[in-house]
């Protein structure tokens, strides 16, 4: 049975408002919500913890709907349990998981297999994405759009045969898709032709300076606006994944209310954080697929995500070894651990003046609640899941490996000083993080969607 929780003297940030009030938690729900004080007399459930927030923030739990936890297969990158450990840790309540493990969750009944695993270890809610490949229509067609979140589809930078390359399997797969389809976007034969050229030019040493230019915003624009296209054609449900360039937004849209949107599009932190000028001193550490690229891109991106044509604030969380990141260009993999770090991060940017805390809250809770039509999550309402995660604004902090907790040991953000820090947070009405320590006796919960 969930303990009882009463937060009072907190700062609620939700749909687009803030307020000092309270928030009563039993039974892993969120039971009442007080704007202000509670009522004199309030009787609250035998054994309730009270805990005064202090004026810290109170927002809903991040939903990332794209993170990397590499099992299995990969297990000595990352893992189920230290990277959901660190996900919560950073105020991540809910992940979605890409099909590209070892094997490949390109079936229903493997897929099934990874559900058995997040059940058994992940700190926070799950799902995990189906992935698509040329000849699986039949698993795709026989997808239950109320228990799996979506359909990944990599027009690009594939692992194992999850490349979907041919025109016959994307038309058929966009027409016939009972799940949200998130896709991959770069043009593979863009790719190709640009790395051939750097590889002329450098060999294998090939300056990691150039990744933006060999996946360029050609690459990323020809691929996005083909599966918009298809989008359109088929009348299916889009999601862009990790959009890394300006020239993208152009494919999209703010002239319709989130729930109505059948084409939306996220952001990833790295790519509002850095750009090409940072390929100097941080190298192979912010390789990631599609590239950092140029501070137009950058602000752009920003730019898109304040004025709603992006709608998702995610991480592309992709741990890889110390070791192979310190790799010559060709074998070094792209991606990097982000989870941890992705709110306070943001609530960085709030500090600088460039968001706002109901901006946030919006992207990276209700937005993909909205999206993948969650069941009862990414708002702080009555009657929903109490996940929750409470912030002290002024609580400054270095990270440092002795306080990194990916399975890989080191973060792109290593000696950056954040002035919010995560105090605690709640799954499902669970005190999984306080104040640095975790409560591990319950594990999150499969998440369900509308249909």
């Amino acid at each position: 049975m969930n303990s009882s929780y009463y937060i009072h003297n907190a700062l609620i940030i939700n749909e687009n408002s803030r307020f000092s009030g309270a928030v009563l938690i039993h039974d892993g729900i969120i039971a009442e919500i007080f704007h202000g004080k509670a009522p004199d007399g309030l009787t609250m459930p035998e054994g309730t913890i009270i805990i005064d927030a202090k004026e810290c923030y109170l927002l809903p739990g991040i939903i990332d709907d794209h993170v990397h936890f590499r099992e299995p297969g990969l297990t000595e990158k990352g893992d189920l349990k230290s990277e959901s450990r660190a996900a919560v840790a950073g105020g991540v309540t809910s992940f979605m998981e890409m099909p590209n493990t070892k094997p490949n969750a390109t079936t229903l009944e493997f897929l099934e297999e990874k559900y058995k695993l997040g059940a058994e270890k992940a700190l926070a809610n799950y799902s995990f994405f189906l992935g698509a490949t040329n000849a699986n229509l039949s698993e795709i067609t026989a997808a239950d759009p109320s228990k799996i979140c979506g359909l990944k589809v990599f027009m690009g930078a594939s692992t194992g045969n999850m490349l979907v390359d041919n025109q016959e399997s994307l038309n058929s797969i966009f027409e016939k898709s009972p799940l949200l389809i998130g896709v991959h976007a770069e043009e593979e034969s863009i790719i190709k032709h640009n790395l051939h050229h750097f590889t002329g030019q450098f060999g294998e040493n090939i300056p990691v300076a150039s990744h933006p230019l060999i996946r360029s915003e050609e690459a990323c624009y020809t691929s996005s606006q083909k599966a918009v296209s298809l989008a359109v054609k088929h009348n299916a449900r889009l999601h862009l994944m990790h959009l890394s360039t300006a020239k993208e937004l152009n494919l999209l849209h703010n002239d319709l209310p989130l729930e109505e949107k059948k084409i939306t599009g996220e952001v990833c932190i790295h790519h509002l954080w850095f750009d090409d000028r940072d390929y100097q001193d941080l190298g192979s550490l912010i390789k990631w697929n599609p590239a950092i690229k140029a501070s137009k891109d950058r602000d752009g991106l920003f730019t898109g995500l304040i004025n709603n044509k992006i709608d998702i604030i995610a991480t592309d969380h992709a741990p890889h070894l110390r070791s192979e990141k310190d790799n010559f260009y060709n074998a070094c993999p792209s991606g990097g651990p982000l989870v941890q770090h992705s709110l306070v991060a943001m609530l960085g940017f709030y500090q600088l003046g460039k968001i706002s805390l109901e901006k946030i809250v919006e992207k990276m809770c209700h937005g993909p609640a909205i999206i993948y039509r969650i069941q009862n999550r990414g708002f702080i309402r009555k009657g929903y899941f109490a996940d929750l995660v409470l912030v002290d604004p002024d609580n400054p902090w270095v990270v440092e490996k002795e306080n990194i907790l990916y399975k890989c040991g080191w973060s792109p953000f290593e000696g950056v000083t954040f002035k919010s820090r995560i105090t605690h947070t709640w799954v499902n009405g669970h005190l999984v993080f306080n104040q640095g320590r975790f409560d591990e006796s319950r594990k999150g919960r499969r998440l369900t969607f509308k249909v």
